[in-house]
């Protein structure tokens, strides 16, 4: 299982990023687009390993008020969804 998240996460494009948020409904500014790919293409691996040591509230300042309360409720549906496989 790893070595396909670690595929798809070599081969993830920042379109690919801004498609799931708009999905979503998170639109991101062009900032916060590339702070967030930036962000998940260097962390990825250690948020799937200890997903409860992620605060978010660290990155609270790179997101709009309005988006930055959409990504913290979209990281509880999938942590919720999805945190037991990990």
């Amino acid at each position: 299982m790893f070595s396909l998240i670690k595929n798809y996460m070599e081969n993830l494009k920042m379109e690919d990023v801004n498609n799931f948020a708009i999905k979503n409904d998170v639109t991101l500014s062009p900032e916060e687009l590339d702070f967030t790919y930036k962000f998940v293409k260097k962390n990825w691996e250690t948020i799937l390993s200890n997903p409860k040591l992620l605060n978010l509230n660290r990155y609270k300042e790179y997101y709009s008020e309005e988006n930055f309360h959409k990504i913290q409720k979209l990281f509880q549906i999938y942590y919720q969804k999805y945190g037991s496989y990990l």
